[in-house]
């Protein structure tokens, strides 16, 4: 009877031992396929922070590109300013310069030679236009040029067609010119140059033309002007300088 119960419990203890192992290998599998799946899931997350790291890297790079093209090109641009800004006050001291040896060359009208200077002969009465011109340029020697600008447009609409009203128009483009106007006196010259081509300013308005085209970065036009300028007045000192400035253009 015991050996008969025996032989009935047997296939129900060896399913259970065998349903225990199945279960034991079946963890392993899991476990085996978690700690894989984790390893993964690292390497994936350290080659994700690399290259994300790399791109940071990267972008600072060219960020560092950036800002040293930045200031190269801030270089150059300052060091273009400068060289114009020492070519204008070069041009304004030349200005300056010869604005004083042509002043200081006219005679005050129907003033006598003889006389010290800021004294008017009193045995000659001097004419309305005259004064008016007088008090211009003198206002122009004192560099006063906005004053001297409105002084030399009452000459001109005062006395139209005279030889004072026809010196006055050359001295308002220079007005113009000192005070940096280029627009209002190359407009202003180059009228004057052809109203008047035989005028002794005429050449020199020419040339005021060019300096006034070259502040206003205009070169092309310059070189046009003075070209004219040497080919109309050949010899004299305004085509000289003309040639000097188209080789330094």
């Amino acid at each position: 009877m015991q050996n008969r119960l025996l032989m009935l419990l047997l296939p129900v203890l060896l399913g259970a031992c065998a349903t225990s192992t199945d279960l034991e290998e079946t963890r392993r599998q899991l476990q085996s396929q978690m700690s894989s799946n984790a390893q993964q899931a690292s390497a994936r997350l350290s080659d994700v922070e690399a290259k994300l790291a790399n791109q940071r890297l990267l972008d600072l790079v060219n960020e560092v590109s950036d800002m040293k093209a930045a200031m190269a090109s801030l270089r150059g641009q300052n060091e273009v300013m400068l060289h114009q800004l020492e070519e204008t006050q070069k041009r304004q001291n030349d200005l300056y310069a010869d604005l004083d040896m042509r002043l200081g060359k006219l005679e005050r009208p129907h003033g006598d030679a003889s006389a010290p200077q800021g004294e008017v002969a009193p045995s000659a009465a001097v004419a309305p236009v005259d004064a008016a011109l007088a008090k211009a340029l003198d206002t122009l020697r004192k560099r006063d040029f906005g004053a001297a600008v409105t002084q030399l447009k009452a000459v001109m609409d005062g006395y139209p067609g005279s030889a004072q009203g026809i010196e006055a128009n050359y001295w308002l483009g220079v007005s113009h010119t000192m005070l940096q106007q280029n627009d209002a006196a190359i407009d202003i010259l180059r009228r004057f140059a052809s109203q008047y081509p035989k005028n002794a300013h005429a050449a020199d308005a020419l040339r005021l033309v060019a300096d006034n085209q070259i502040s206003l970065q205009q070169k092309d036009e310059a070189r046009v002007t003075l070209r004219q300028l040497i080919k109309l007045y050949p010899g004299t000192p305004a085509a000289q300088k003309a040639k000097q400035r188209l080789g330094a253009l």
